[in-house]
């Protein structure tokens, strides 16, 4: 509560002063018939509002003493929060109260007084109707009945039958809420059947991942910049010999990196392309629009070729400046884009000698449902694998662009053409996921395929499988890169490390917070907080601590793989799903910044799935995923190497 009241009391007490300023500039003005009524209302109001601040202040006092885990010292916390409640009720009646005065006609003062009046009266509407979305917003129903799972796992004389029938009726409860929340952030677009699934699905998912904690989003943010200053700590500190010797790349492993990387930069421009206008637009803001406007209203290719909305022409546009082909070099485009259906395009790639099939990354909400749809499902190969475990909703999307592929007549149709070239995929980010599992589809058809995967998501392909795409395919990551670190058990992993660090703190959260804007925006050192963490053996760190528990309602899955004995009614263990094919991680290796630019050198390695085993905290996990910043890299390092070669 402590830094959003203290915003909040600041302007109460904003308004409390221009209120008090008004009152003084025009208190001889209110001889006027009715003017007693609006010279009581503004005094009121004053009262009332430094009562407000006066309960505020005393929030606030309170809501800064203890720790995350030390709740005690804030045990009066609960009564100041109800007599904040309390006062609501004064305030609305009073709100109700000035707009009946001042809308009242018997009301003869002078307009400037109206006026101000007026103004505080909106100014109480507004504070109270932006409070109640507030609440709304953030309270929590299932606040209370998350204290089932602590009940249920400490009593153990409930009838089994009774617990059972309990907790699946709190499990469809939290379900029930998730699935609202979800569809209110998605009431933009039009549902059916298979919105509702994925509704359903991705609530489960939700609802499993967050029932054992009891975490706010601010808990949360503090546990980030803990955890970020911490592993910041530890990178600045000096590798052993042997570390440095386990990582260091051979020359054969290293012999074709070159040649991937001038591949990579090469096709990334497809995958890049496939957002169409809003990356045209993105990557070149000021002439972008004047370019399209000036191009796309010439010749196109026939409307079959060309499926979906694209109003104006300016996605196929964009995917003309982008590349560089010509109209006639397009086999298919598709814009069409639902839930587990996602736009590509077939082009031919006469300078690599390729047909291409370049997959469209996240860009709606359709793309995003599709993401979270992260349930396991089974890929049953012939003749290659039997029991391979891939990313549903990714899934679905592949085999929609495969049907299109094969029973449409599209890759025949481009083999027509250039029968000598060979195939190639690509996609970025959720086109580079759904890239890979179209190529396993596709590599019985054809065994020279070929696939790049630009920041494809980690949670992808289970081990058999992202073993046999070794062969095939190359993914692409850039340094701290969140997306190719997501998977459920990293989520359970970094669950935990945040209720772990949070939770031994001994500082209060403000001053986390605090100190952790100062430490992003500024940098500076790593503060060192002291913990209950420090002192402790290596053995005792395996078990939860007390301050632990009381953030965990029950244990998750990362604890009970701790345990001899699983716990009941415990969330399924997920399964690991990795990143496809050969990895090359590109990381920064300096930058320097001048006045309108920046010049960032890269070196890229060999990689492999289990240095993405962990999720990273750092300004750049997000600006790291970016096409754009991919494509930079890119450039940057087969640049470098023609510059090599010249030399």
């Amino acid at each position: 509560f402590s830094l959003p009241t203290v915003t909040f009391i600041i302007l109460l007490s904003c308004r409390w002063i221009g209120i008090l300023a008004l009152y003084a500039v025009h208190k001889g003005q209110f001889n006027c018939p009715g003017g007693g009524l609006l010279h009581s209302y503004l005094l009121v109001l004053l009262v009332l509002l430094a009562s407000i601040i006066c309960a505020l202040s005393a929030l606030v006092y309170v809501s800064m003493q203890g720790t995350i885990s030390n709740p005690g010292p804030r045990k009066s916390l609960p009564k100041l929060l109800y007599t904040r409640l309390l006062l609501y009720l004064p305030e609305f009646i009073w709100a109700v109260v000035g707009a009946v005065w001042v809308s009242d006609s018997s009301v003869q003062c002078e307009k400037t007084v109206i006026n101000v009046v007026i103004g505080t009266v909106i100014a109480s509407w507004v504070i109270i109707i932006f409070t109640i979305i507030g609440v709304v917003i953030v309270f929590d129903p299932l606040g209370g009945k998350k204290t089932f799972y602590l009940t249920d796992s400490v009593n153990r004389n409930l009838e089994s039958s009774q617990s059972g029938q309990l907790l699946y009726n709190v499990k469809n409860t939290a379900t029930r809420v998730w699935e609202k929340r979800i569809r209110l952030l998605c009431c933009c677009i039009v549902q059916d059947d298979d919105h509702r699934v994925a509704f359903t699905s991705i609530a489960e998912l939700f609802r499993a991942y967050f029932s054992d904690t009891d975490l706010v989003p601010s808990d949360i943010a503090a546990g980030l910049t803990l955890l970020h200053q911490e592993q910041d700590k530890m990178e600045s500190c000096p590798k052993e010999p042997e570390e440095v010797l386990c990582h260091s790349p051979s020359s054969l492993v290293t012999d074709d990196l070159d040649v991937e990387l001038e591949n990579a930069a090469h096709y990334m421009l497809f995958a890049a392309a496939a957002y169409g206008w809003p990356y045209y637009i993105y990557t070149n803001p000021f002439t972008a629009l004047c370019k399209l406007n000036g191009d796309c209203c010439g010749n196109r290719p026939t409307d079959s070729d060309i499926t979906g909305s694209d109003r104006h022409n300016f996605h196929f546009g964009s995917i003309l400046k982008i590349t560089g082909l010509q109209y006639r070099d397009f086999i298919h485009i598709s814009f069409h884009n639902k839930i587990y259906e996602i736009p590509f395009f077939v082009a031919l790639d006469h300078k690599k000698e390729a047909i291409v099939v370049a997959v469209r990354g996240t860009l709606s909400f359709e793309d995003i449902l599709t993401d979270l749809s992260a349930d396991c499902e089974d890929l049953t190969l012939e003749d290659v694998l039997e029991n391979g475990f891939v990313h549903k909703g990714i899934t679905q999307a592949a085999n929609y662009i495969y049907r299109k592929l094969i029973n449409d007549g599209i890759l025949n149709q481009a083999f027509t053409i250039a029968p000598e070239y060979k195939l190639v995929i690509v996609g970025h980010s959720l086109g580079g996921g759904t890239a890979s599992i179209l190529a396993i589809m596709l590599r019985n058809s054809f065994p020279t395929l070929r696939c790049y995967a630009f920041s494809p998501p980690g949670g992808l392909l289970s081990k058999s499988l992202a073993d046999y795409t070794k062969h095939f395919i190359v993914s692409v990551i850039v340094g701290k890169d969140l997306v190719a670190r997501l998977s459920m058990p990293n989520m359970e992993d970094l669950k935990r490390r945040i209720v772990r660090i949070v939770a031994n703190c001994n500082k209060p959260k403000y001053q986390i917070l605090l100190h952790g804007c100062w430490y992003e925006v500024f940098g500076g050192d790593a503060d060192n907080f002291p913990t209950e963490l420090d002192g402790r053996n290596q053995d005792a760190l395996t078990q939860p601590l007390l301050a632990e528990e009381s953030l965990m309602v029950r244990r998750s899955p990362s604890y009970n793989a701790l345990e001899d004995e699983p716990h009941l009614n415990s969330p399924p263990q997920y399964p690991h799903l990795y990143l496809p094919g050969k990895i090359i991680h590109i990381v920064e290796e300096s930058s320097s910044r001048r006045l309108c630019s920046s010049d960032t050198k890269y070196t890229a390695r060999w990689s492999n799935e289990t240095v993405f085993s962990s999720i990273l905290i750092s300004p750049k996990m997000i600006t790291d995923h970016m096409p754009d910043v991919v494509l930079k890299a890119l450039n940057s390092l087969s640049q470098e190497h023609g510059s090599c070669i010249s030399c």
